[in-house]
C-alpha cells in the first residue's frame, strides 16, 4: 500500500486548491535508466483560499533541487508529497524549479514515464503526472505547458508531446531536441510525451472552417500498413463532430501514437492520444469486423475527447463521468451515424445494451456498485468501471430524450445540440461538474421534460444500482380499455438502503394480435407507480414496453410465449424485436436450470421456439447482423444475473445444451445460411459485409456442433478448409474458433497452424491465446490448458494484452470452466491477482473483480471463492487498487 494515500477520499470533502499553477515549462533528457526531468512552473496563491502550505505530489521520484525565484529554499517530504512551507510573504505569485530524476525502465506499473519495446511513453490519468515530477496532480488544476524533450537521436529520432511542433534540432554527441507548445491550458493528467522508434501515416485535410490540419498516426516500422482503417477512423471523426456538434479541431496537428504495453484502451491526451495496438492496428489479414468496428469507435471516442474532456475537463474525479459518459454517448452516436441503415443502427444499439446488461448490470448489483458520479474511493483507477462510462452514457442518452419537444425531432437531437452549445459558451476553458452539464443542457431546452424534472432526474447520478420497472397489464373488453400499471423500484447497495423514484423514459407501443403497431410514443415514469389507459381497442394488445432501450432498467412483465413470439415476429422496434427472441430463450434456459438431474444431453426445445428461430433465419428481408443477434443465445453472465443462487456449470450445461439443440434441430437451416451469405467479393468491413460473416461463422459453428452428435465430418472439414484458404481474419478466425467451440480433432492442428502463421503477430496471437482460455470447458480441461498456455514462450504476464487474452480470458470470461468444484479456479485467480500486483496494480485489480457476485454462487464453491479473496486481502502489501476491490468484496 503506498504510504500516505490509504484513505478514502469523500466527494463532499471537495475543496479548491490552495495555489494555481499558470505555465508549467517541462525539459526532459531522456535515459530509460535515469531520465532528468526539469520542471519550472508559474505558481499563484488562490486568493480564495485560506493560506497554507504548498504540497505538491509525487512518487517514485528522485528530488535533486527546488528553488523558489531563483533561490533556494526549506522543503519536507512528506508521505509522497514535496511541501513547502517557507513560501515568499507579500507574493502572489511566484517562480517555482523542481529538478528529479526518475528510472522509467523500472517502471512496470504503465503509469507515469515508462519505457516499452525501447521507447518511451506517458500514462498520467489519473494519478500518473506525479511519477514524473511533482506537481498539483488534480483535474482542476490547469496550465499552460511548454516542453523541451533531449534524447539520442540514432535510439529515439521521434520526440513527441502535446500541441504544436515549434523547434526542433540537432545537439551534440549526436543527441536532438524538439520543442512543444499546447496553446490550450490542461490539467496535468492531459500531459504526454512518446520517444522512439516510430514512422507515421499522415494526411492532411481542411476544416469546414477552411483551416489545414495534419493528422498523424505513428506505430512502429513494420506496422504502418495496418494504419489505413485508424487514419479512416479518425478522419471521419473530425468531419463528425462538426457536422453533428459544430465543434472543429482546434490544434495544427492531431497525434495518435500505438503501443503494446497499456493498461487501457486509449488515452485522450491533448493532441497526442496514446492507444493500445489493439485499437490501432487492422489488416483484413490481421484483424476481425469486430476489430474494425472496435478501432472506429475507439479513434472516435478519443477523438470526440478533445472537446468533452479536454477544452472542458473534470473538477475532481467524481466527476469522471462528465467527459466518459458524454464521450461515450458520442461515439456511439458516432458508430450508429456511420453504419447508416436503420436495421444497423439497431444492430449498434442492441451490441452496446448487451455489454450494459452483461457487464454494468451486474456491477449495479455487486460489491462495486457505486453511482454514475461516486461519493467516495480509495483508489481512483478502480472508478474507471462500466458504471461510469456505459450507464453515463445512457443517462447522457435519456437527457437527449427527454429535451424532445417537436415530433419532428423525436430523438432530441436538435435540442441536444443546443445544450452542447450552450455547454460549451459557458465552460470552455474550465474544469467543471456533471451539474453543470446537465444544467446546461436542460437550460437550453426551457420547455422540455429535461427542464421540468431536472433535480429528479439527477438521481440518476447520485442513486446506485438498477432500477426495476415492473409491468402490468389489464384489459378490460367490456370497456375496451387497456390498462398498463408502470412501477418501479431499485434494490438497496451499499450505503444506500432507499431510493428515490427516478426519471424513466419509457418507449411504448400496442400491437394488435394481428402484428399491426397501434400506439407508438414515449412515456416518462416520475412517481413511484402509475397507471396508463388506452381506450378504443377491441382486443388485447401486445405491449412493446422500454423500446430502443429507452433507459438503463430492468423491465419485468410476465410476457406469454405467444406474446413475445407476436413481438418478435411483428414489433417495428428492432430492439424489441430481438429483446422478445432473448425472454424467449431465457425462459427456456431457466425452466432448464430448474429441473434437477437434468443434463445437457436432456435439453430439448420445444417445437414454437425452434420454427421461431428457424422464421428469423429464413426471413427474406431481416439484415444478417440482426439475424445473428436473435440467434445466438443469451450469455452465462446474463443467465447468472436472473437467479438468486448459481451454479455456473449448470448454467453451461443447459447454455451448450441449447446451442447443441439449436444445431441439430435447423440444421438443413445453418446449411442454407451458410450457402447464402457467403461473401465472394473483395473484403470490407462495413455494416453488411461484416453482418454476413457474422451470421457465416455462427452457420459454422452450429454445423460443427451438429457433426459431434451425427459422426459427420464434412463440415469439420469444410470449416477447416475454410480455415486454410480464408482471404481475411474474420473467416479464418470464425473457423478455427467453429472447431475448437465443438471440441473437433481437428482444432489442434488448427491451432498449430494459426501460431505458425501468425507467430510475429502479437495481436492475432492474442486471438489464439484467448480463444483456448475461453474454450467450453469439458471434463475441467481449460484449467490444465491455461497452466500450459502460461508456460509458453510467446506469453509475457507483464504485457496487459497477453495477461488478459489468457488470464483474463479464463478467469472473467470463462464461468463454466473458472468456477470449478475443486476450487481450483479461485486457487489460479487468488495467484494471479497477488503476482500481477506486484507489477502492476491496475491490472490485478481489474482480474480481482473476477470474483465480484461470489455470494450468489451455490455452496461449496461459494465459501471456496470466499476463502480465495481472503488469501488476497490477508497479503500486507497490497495496493489501494487489490485492496478496496477485495475488502468490499468480503464486506457484509
Amino acid at each position: 500500500m503506498r504510504e500516505g494515500h490509504n484513505n478514502v477520499i469523500y466527494r463532499s470533502d471537495y475543496q479548491a486548491p490552495a495555489f494555481w499553477v499558470d505555465t508549467v515549462e517541462l525539459t526532459f533528457d531522456l535515459d530509460p535508466a535515469k531520465t532528468r526531468v526539469l520542471n519550472k512552473m508559474k505558481v499563484r496563491r488562490n486568493a480564495d483560499v485560506v493560506p497554507q502550505a504548498l504540497r505538491l505530489d509525487g512518487e517514485e521520484l528522485n528530488l535533486a533541487r527546488v528553488l523558489v525565484n531563483g533561490q533556494g529554499t526549506s522543503f519536507k517530504l512528506e508521505n509522497n508529497q514535496l511541501v513547502l512551507e517557507n513560501l515568499p510573504e507579500g507574493y502572489e505569485a511566484f517562480d517555482l524549479e523542481i529538478f528529479t530524476t526518475c528510472c522509467p525502465a523500472k517502471n512496470t506499473k504503465l503509469m507515469g514515464l515508462y519505457v516499452s519495446n525501447d521507447s518511451f511513453f506517458t500514462q498520467c490519468e489519473a494519478e500518473g503526472f506525479r511519477r514524473i515530477t511533482y506537481f498539483l496532480d488534480r483535474p482542476d488544476v490547469m496550465a499552460s505547458y511548454s516542453v523541451l524533450l533531449r534524447a539520442d537521436k540514432a535510439a529515439y529520432p521521434v520526440l513527441l508531446s502535446n500541441g504544436n511542433l515549434v523547434e526542433q534540432g540537432a545537439l551534440e554527441e549526436g543527441r536532438h531536441y524538439a520543442r512543444w507548445i499546447d496553446p490550450f491550458k490542461k490539467p496535468s493528467y492531459l500531459f504526454a510525451l512518446v520517444a522512439g522508434q516510430l514512422v507515421a501515416r499522415e494526411q492532411r485535410i481542411t476544416s469546414r472552417a477552411g483551416k489545414e490540419h495534419l493528422l498523424q498516426v505513428y506505430v512502429r516500422p513494420g506496422d504502418l500498413d495496418k494504419t489505413e482503417h485508424a487514419m479512416n477512423s479518425l478522419m471521419a471523426s473530425v468531419a463528425w463532430d462538426e457536422a453533428r456538434f459544430g465543434l472543429s479541431l482546434d490544434l495544427e496537428r492531431f497525434m495518435i501514437v500505438a503501443t503494446s504495453d497499456f493498461n487501457m484502451g486509449a488515452m485522450e491526451n491533448k493532441g497526442l492520444n496514446i492507444f493500445n495496438t489493439k485499437y490501432v492496428l487492422a489488416s483484413q489479414a490481421t484483424a476481425t469486423d469486430t476489430d474494425f468496428g472496435n478501432i472506429e469507435s475507439v479513434v472516435g471516442h478519443e477523438y470526440f475527447h478533445n472537446w468533452t474532456g479536454n477544452r472542458i475537463t473534470c473538477r475532481d474525479w467524481f466527476q469522471l463521468s462528465l467527459k466518459e459518459g458524454l464521450t461515450v454517448f458520442r461515439d456511439q452516436e458516432f458508430s450508429m451515424d456511420l453504419a447508416g441503415a436503420p436495421s444497423a443502427r439497431a444492430v449498434k444499439r442492441i451490441e452496446d445494451v448487451r455489454v450494459l446488461r452483461t457487464a454494468q448490470f451486474p456491477e449495479d448489483a455487486g460489491p462495486m456498485a457505486h453511482p454514475v458520479r461516486p461519493d467516495q474511493y480509495l483508489e481512483i483507477n478502480n472508478f474507471y468501471t462500466v458504471t461510469v462510462y456505459e450507464k453515463g452514457a445512457e443517462v447522457v442518452r435519456m437527457m437527449q430524450t427527454l429535451v424532445s419537444t417537436r415530433p419532428s425531432d423525436p430523438l432530441g437531437r436538435e435540442g441536444f445540440a443546443r445544450g452542447m452549445k450552450l455547454y460549451f459558451d459557458r465552460h470552455d476553458g474550465s474544469a467543471v461538474t456533471c451539474d453543470d452539464f446537465a444544467q446546461a443542457i436542460a437550460d437550453a431546452n426551457p420547455d422540455s421534460k429535461l427542464a421540468q424534472l431536472l433535480p429528479q432526474f439527477k438521481r440518476w447520478y447520485s442513486q446506485a444500482g438498477t432500477p426495476r420497472v415492473k409491468a402490468q397489464g389489464h384489459y378490460d373488453a367490456a370497456s375496451s380499455i387497456y390498462n398498463l400499471t408502470l412501477t418501479q423500484s431499485c434494490l438497496a447497495t451499499t450505503g444506500q438502503a432507499e431510493k428515490e423514484p427516478f426519471v424513466i423514459p419509457i418507449g411504448l407501443g400496442l400491437l394488435g394480435l394481428d402484428g399491426r403497431e397501434l400506439t407508438n410514443g414515449m412515456h416518462v415514469l416520475t412517481q413511484a407507480s402509475e397507471t396508463l389507459s388506452f381506450p378504443g381497442l377491441q382486443d388485447e394488445p401486445v405491449p412493446s414496453i422500454l423500446r430502443a432501450f429507452s433507459a438503463p432498467v430492468i423491465l419485468e412483465f410476465d410476457y406469454t410465449d405467444a406474446q413475445l413470439l407476436t413481438l418478435l415476429a411483428h414489433d417495428s422496434d428492432p430492439f424489441n424485436m430481438w429483446e422478445a427472441g432473448q425472454r424467449l430463450a431465457v425462459n427456456r434456459a431457466l425452466s432448464f436450470i430448474a429441473q434437477e438431474g437434468l443434463t445437457a444431453g436432456d435439453i430439448r426445445l420445444d417445437a414454437p421456439y425452434v420454427e421461431a428461430m428457424r422464421t428469423i433465419l429464413r426471413h427474406p428481408t431481416l439484415d444478417a447482423a440482426f439475424k445473428e443477434l436473435v440467434l445466438t443465445l443469451p450469455a452465462e453472465t446474463y443467465l447468472a444475473e436472473q437467479l438468486d443462487v448459481v451454479d455456473p456449470q449448470r448454467i453451461h450445461a443447459v447454455r451448450e445444451g441449447m446451442r447443441q439443440q439449436l444445431a441439430e434441430a435447423l440444421y438443413e437451416d445453418w446449411q442454407w445460411v451458410f450457402e447464402a451469405h457467403r461473401e465472394s467479393g473483395a473484403y470490407r468491413p462495413d455494416s453488411v459485409s461484416s453482418g454476413r460473416r457474422a451470421l457465416t461463422g455462427l452457420a459454422l459453428t452450429h454445423l460443427c456442433l451438429a457433426s459431434r452428435t451425427s459422426g459427420d465430418t464434412v463440415w469439420p472439414g469444410k470449416a477447416y478448409q475454410r480455415f486454410k484458404d480464408a482471404g481475411n481474419m474474420t473467416d479464418r478466425f470464425n473457423a478455427l474458433a467453429a472447431l475448437v467451440t465443438s471440441g473437433h480433432a481437428l482444432a489442434g492442428d488448427a491451432l498449430q497452424r494459426f501460431h505458425a502463421m501468425f507467430k510475429d503477430e502479437a495481436l492475432v496471437l492474442d486471438k489464439w491465446f484467448a480463444l483456448q482460455a475461453g474454450a467450453p470447458d469439458r471434463g475441467g480441461n481449460v484449467l490444465p490448458a491455461v497452466k500450459q498456455l502460461m508456460k509458453h514462450a510467446d506469453f509475457n504476464i507483464r504485457n496487459p494484452n497477453r495477461a488478459r487474452s489468457v488470464i483474463f480470458s479464463y478467469c472473467s470470461a470463462n464461468p463454466g470452466g473458472f468456477h470449478r468444484a475443486d476450487a481450483a479456479g479461485y486457487v489460479f485467480w487468488s495467484d494471479r491477482v497477488i503476482e500481477l500486483d506486484g507489477m502492476n496494480p491496475q491490472v490485478a485489480a481489474r482480474l480481482a473483480r473476477a470474483l465480484d457476485r461470489w455470494k450468489k454462487l451455490v455452496e461449496p464453491m461459494r465459501s471456496a471463492a470466499r476463502e480465495a479473496i481472503a488469501r488476497v486481502a490477508a497479503k500486507p502489501d497490497l495496493s489501494n487498487d487489490v485492496r478496496e476491490v477485495v475488502t468490499r468484496a468480503l464486506a457484509d
